[in-house]
């Protein structure tokens, strides 16, 4: 008896620790797994910060790296030591400069980042304010192929929701070539090139007034408290740091007088209007799945029901009730009918 709780008793303590030990292989490559992968995320964040800066014709450095990553300088000597010997920084005299290999890399994650923020967009239809930090995430974890299925998906879209252009190759350009609103003269017309996403209240108030990047405005006023302007239907008003922080260029269709028209998003509850053309700016597999809808040229629809936050919003249309968000129902230009018609 004695024998057989000894021998209990033994099995007990050895099983025990067979639980304790068992775990410890898994727990410690979890560990490293995660240790390894927040390695190359920070690695991936400097390269594309040089990168970037290098095609604003701005210089990186261990200072501006520490400002954009909100490490110590310390940390970031650290980071690129390492960088350096595995051949894709170079830091020797004068500003921080990218290999060969590490300009490659940076592409592959400002394409990552900026596929992602079009597929949130076009896709799963986040607003653009919510569109930054689930790219930040997803520019760290998506694979070469995984990237190029995505792009392929998307039709291989020049730009991302913001107007970036979207780069394939270390000679495509990653930065607008645009100025801010604030540079450009009075009566000329200009396209939205790009939205800067930073500050985020700044970003907020220009989201609230519905510009987009590829909306063709031109300004009408200009003064140090205030910036109006139009893009043929509607009239805009600008705080001069919001201004500053949407870029135009020439390039694209001349403003037109859209002439009585209006944008879906306008129309209140119970008014019925033709539509009479999607934006231009709408593309892609968003424009496609809209004209599925049968929102398409002089098809009728109707403000249905409003929802209690604003968005969506439910409109009638070929006998059917589809759910839109004001971004998309304001990239819908359409002409009010007259109640009888």
């Amino acid at each position: 008896m004695l024998l057989f709780t000894l021998v209990a008793c033994l099995a007990l303590v050895l099983l025990g620790m067979a639980l304790l030990l068992w775990p410890v292989p898994q727990v410690r490559r979890r560990w490293l797994d995660r240790r390894e992968f927040q390695r190359r995320t920070l690695s991936e964040d400097v390269l594309k910060h040089i990168f970037v800066r290098q095609r604003e014709g701005r210089e990186a450095s261990l200072e501006s790296l520490a400002g954009h990553l909100g490490i110590s300088e310390n940390e970031v000597a650290k980071v690129v030591t390492r960088m350096e010997a595995a051949g894709l920084v170079t830091a020797e005299a004068g500003p921080l400069a990218l290999t060969v290999e590490g300009e490659a890399r940076a592409v592959q994650v400002v394409l990552a980042h900026r596929l992602w923020e079009t597929y949130l967009a076009n896709e799963a239809r986040l607003p653009m304010k919510d569109l930054h930090e689930p790219a930040e995430a997803a520019e760290h974890r998506l694979t070469a192929r995984q990237i190029d299925e995505l792009d392929a998906s998307l039709g291989h879209p020049r730009t991302d929701p913001h107007g970036d252009p979207i780069p394939r190759s270390t000679t495509d350009k990653v930065i607008s070539e645009a100025r801010a609103l604030t540079q450009w003269p009075q009566g000329v017309p200009a396209v939205i090139a790009h939205v800067e996403d930073e500050p985020r209240s700044v970003f907020q108030q220009i989201m609230n007034t519905g510009l987009r990047p590829g909306d063709v405005v031109q300004v009408r006023q200009h003064t140090t408290e205030l910036l109006s302007l139009t893009d043929g239907a509607r009239e805009y008003e600008l705080t001069p740091l919001a201004a500053r922080n949407i870029q135009v260029t020439a390039a694209g269709p001349p403003l037109v007088d859209r002439g009585g028209l209006v944008r879906l998003s306008d129309l209140g509850t119970g008014e019925e209007a033709e539509i009479v053309q999607l934006d231009a700016t709408l593309q892609g597999l968003t424009r496609r799945r809209l004209l599925d809808l049968g929102l398409t040229s002089r098809a009728r629809v109707t403000v249905e029901l409003a929802n209690a936050f604003g968005d969506p919003r439910a409109f009638r249309v070929r006998g059917t009730t589809v759910a839109l968000r004001n971004e998309q129902a304001s990239r819908i230009w359409v002409r009010r009918m007259e109640a009888g018609v």
